[in-house]
């Protein structure tokens, strides 16, 4: 999607001559965000799904792929002008191989601290822009072995090749109602 043209002015030295204008910038359509270390074993599922994507053509253009330890506040601005926003991340809690579901904006115990959850996140968009988030997803991989220094356990190894086919699905299909049909499927 094309933002506007941004028409920023710069000056330079201490007059008011107008130097030119910065291009427009290209914001993707489709933003997915991994959340997880891959130096904690299979928290590094998340991240390493991003890498399976990241050269793989059905992303180019319309995706895009950001990666961090942890959720703040600041990644707020990256919501901004998305159809949608696909949240990533390893769950020792959730079904196997993996779980996708549709989430909304809440406020919970993460809201003032440097590290949020997605509903938080979103909870956060509402306030500071006064309107809703893009429409958000979540899907948790199964995750079995969070220690630091370990490698990816072999049952997440299973499972992020399962979620890579998927996603790749998923990314194909850029309708907003075929993702809400595969919630909880």
């Amino acid at each position: 999607m094309l933002l506007s043209l941004v028409r920023l002015r710069w000056r330079r030295g201490k007059g008011d001559e107008q130097l030119g204008e910065l291009p427009a910038i290209v914001k993707k359509d489709v933003l997915i965000f991994a959340i997880g270390n891959e130096s904690r074993g299979d928290d590094a599922l998340a991240p390493l799904l991003l890498h399976n994507l990241e050269n793989w053509a059905g992303t180019a253009g319309r995706v895009e792929l950001i990666e961090d330890y942890q959720l703040q506040v600041e990644h707020v601005t990256d919501l901004l002008d998305r159809s949608a926003v696909l949240f990533v991340d390893a769950d020792v809690s959730c079904a196997e191989p993996f779980h996708f579901s549709e989430i909304a904006a809440a406020k919970d115990s993460s809201y003032t601290s440097h590290v949020m959850t997605p509903f938080a996140l979103l909870h956060t968009y509402r306030h500071v822009y006064g309107t809703d988030a893009p429409p958000a997803f979540l899907l948790r991989i199964r995750g079995y072995d969070f220690e630091l220094g370990n490698p990816l356990s072999d049952k997440a190894v299973a499972n992020l090749e399962v979620v890579t086919k998927w996603m790749r699905e998923l990314c194909i299909d850029d309708n907003l109602q075929s993702w809400r049909r595969l919630v909880d499927a």
